[in-house]
C-alpha cells in the first residue's frame, strides 16, 4: 500500500468513527455547531502552544483534535443537507486552484510578495468590497493588527524599508510620552495603541511573528517566576515577605538556568 492509500484509508476510518459516534454516543449526538465552537477555539490554541513549544508529538495529537472538529462540523452539515466533507474538500481545492494562477494558469510571479499581492487582488475580483473583510472580528487584538497590516500590504499599502517603520515607532513613542506627561488617560490609551500597532508593523518587516514573540516572553517570564516561587518555598518564605534584592538573586539564577 502506498502512502496516499494509507492516508485515504486513515481518513475513511475517521469518517466512519464519526458516523458511529454521532449515531450511538449521547454526547456526540447532542452537539451542534454552536456547542462545538468554543471547544474548537480551545483546540486551536492548544495546537498553537504545541507548535510554539516545538513539541512535534503534541502537534500530531492536537492536529488530530482539530481535524476531528472539522469532520464533526461536516457531519452536522451533512445531516441538514447543507454540505458534507466532500463539499468542504472540493471548496478549498477550487479556492486554492483559483488563487494560484501562477501554478494552475499562465500568470508569472517573481517572488512571494507578488503571490500575496495577486491573492488579495483575486479576492477583490471575487466580490469582496475590502481586503479587510477577511480579518475575523473575534481575533485577539495583537493577531488582528498583524493580519490587517499583512492584508493591506498585499495591495501595496506599505512602507518601503524597515528603517521607515522604526522611525514611525519612535514617533509614536514620543507622542505617547507626551500624553503620559499630560495625564489624559483616554489620549494615553489611544497613543499606546498606536505604539503597539507600529511595533507589530515593525515586527512584520523583520519577519517576526508578534504573537509568537510575546507568547515566548510570557512563557519565559512564567518559568522564571515559578522558579522564584519554588526557591522562596524552599526557604520557608512568602514572596511578599522577601525584598526585591532577595528576589532578584533567584531571578538571575532562573535566567541563567533558562539560557544554559
Amino acid at each position: 500500500m502506498n502512502p496516499r492509500e494509507e492516508q485515504l484509508r486513515a481518513f475513511d476510518r475517521l469518517l466512519t468513527i464519526m458516523d458511529e459516534l454521532r449515531a450511538q454516543c449521547p454526547w456526540d449526538r447532542k452537539q451542534t455547531m454552536q456547542s462545538l465552537r468554543h471547544l474548537t477555539i480551545e483546540e486551536t490554541y492548544e495546537l498553537g502552544d504545541a507548535i510554539l513549544d516545538n513539541d512535534l508529538e503534541e502537534v500530531k495529537k492536537e492536529l488530530g483534535d482539530v481535524l476531528l472538529h472539522i469532520v464533526f462540523y461536516a457531519k452536522i452539515g451533512s445531516e441538514t443537507q447543507d454540505f458534507d466533507i466532500a463539499d468542504v474538500c472540493n471548496a478549498i481545492s477550487e479556492k486554492l486552484i483559483d488563487r494560484h494562477p501562477h501554478i494552475y494558469g499562465d500568470v508569472q510571479v517573481a517572488n512571494e510578495e507578488e503571490v500575496k499581492r495577486n491573492w488579495e487582488n483575486l479576492k477583490l475580483k471575487e466580490g469582496k468590497k475590502s481586503v479587510l473583510e477577511g480579518v475575523p472580528k473575534g481575533l485577539p487584538a495583537l493577531v488582528k493588527a498583524n493580519r490587517i497590516q499583512d492584508k493591506v500590504a498585499g495591495v501595496g499599502f506599505d512602507w518601503e524599508r524597515p528603517e521607515q517603520v522604526f522611525a514611525k515607532v519612535q514617533e509614536e513613542l514620543r507622542e505617547f510620552s507626551n500624553e503620559v506627561r499630560s495625564g489624559d488617560r483616554e489620549k494615553m490609551e489611544a497613543e499606546f495603541g498606536d505604539v503597539l500597532f507600529s511595533m507589530v508593523n515593525y515586527a512584520r518587516f523583520l519577519d517576526i511573528d508578534p504573537e509568537n514573540a510575546l507568547e515566548r516572553t510570557n512563557k519565559k517570564f512564567m518559568g522564571r517566576f515559578q522558579y522564584l516561587e519554588a526557591k522562596a518555598k524552599e526557604m520557608g518564605k512568602e514572596l511578599k515577605d522577601m525584598t526585591l534584592a532577595e528576589m532578584d538573586v533567584f531571578w538571575e539564577e532562573a535566567k541563567d538556568a533558562q539560557s544554559a
